[in-house]
């Protein structure tokens, strides 16, 4: 998938060079965050893996050539299956459509890729995050009891339909268009002020 060029953000493949960055933002997004070596691994040796980051298009300060990283996200193919296994965006960036903006990268990927279906595990607590992917067409298929060791939280497995099917497509199709246009329109594109 492309962005459009039409909205202030691009994600690309993940690199070597992105992780120290990837790193320091898993650290301060998750209780439980993956190691710089992880990132590493699976960008080297999983070739089943595939990880990008999300920038900014541009530089956001004239002279300053630097777009941090604001997001990321990354899934495992396993057989004919997407399994989404990490996606995080800076705290300071959430609730401007950053997070659905990879999970609909995550899904084109997918498709790219030659699956069928997508899944994740989510906390049972983090209704936000259940909803936006139901938006998308995943549906709870299951419950691991205490998978989350750092507070013995439940997770909800869940799994979208065939995403080459002619329905999720379309669905997809939709649901896009109202992302780009939302994007497009001139929301603002610095932090959010927590003054």
């Amino acid at each position: 998938m492309t962005e459009p060029s039409t909205i202030p953000y691009v994600i690309k493949p993940m690199s070597i060079a992105d992780i120290r960055e990837v790193a320091a933002l898993e650290k301060i997004i998750f209780p439980l965050p993956w190691s710089a070596l992880a990132f590493e691994y699976e960008l080297r040796h999983n070739p089943m893996a595939d990880f990008s980051v999300l920038r900014h298009r541009t530089p956001q300060r004239k002279g300053d050539p630097s777009r941090p990283v604001l997001g990321y996200a990354g899934f495992w193919v396993i057989v004919d299956e997407a399994h989404i296994c990490t996606l995080g965006v800076h705290p300071d960036w959430r609730g401007r459509g950053l997070g659905e903006l990879l999970l609909v990268h995550l899904v084109d990927r997918a498709a790219e890729r030659g699956v069928s279906v997508v899944t994740l595990e989510v906390r049972d607590s983090n209704l936000a995050a259940q909803n936006l992917y139901r938006k998308y067409g995943f549906a709870p298929a299951g419950r691991r009891k205490r998978y989350y060791v750092d507070n013995n939280e439940d997770a909800i497995i869940m799994t979208t339909e065939v995403i080459t099917s002619p329905s999720y497509q379309q669905r997809l199709a939709a649901l896009k268009a109202t992302l780009w246009q939302k994007m497009a329109g001139g929301q603002p594109t610095g932090p959010v002020d927590s003054s």
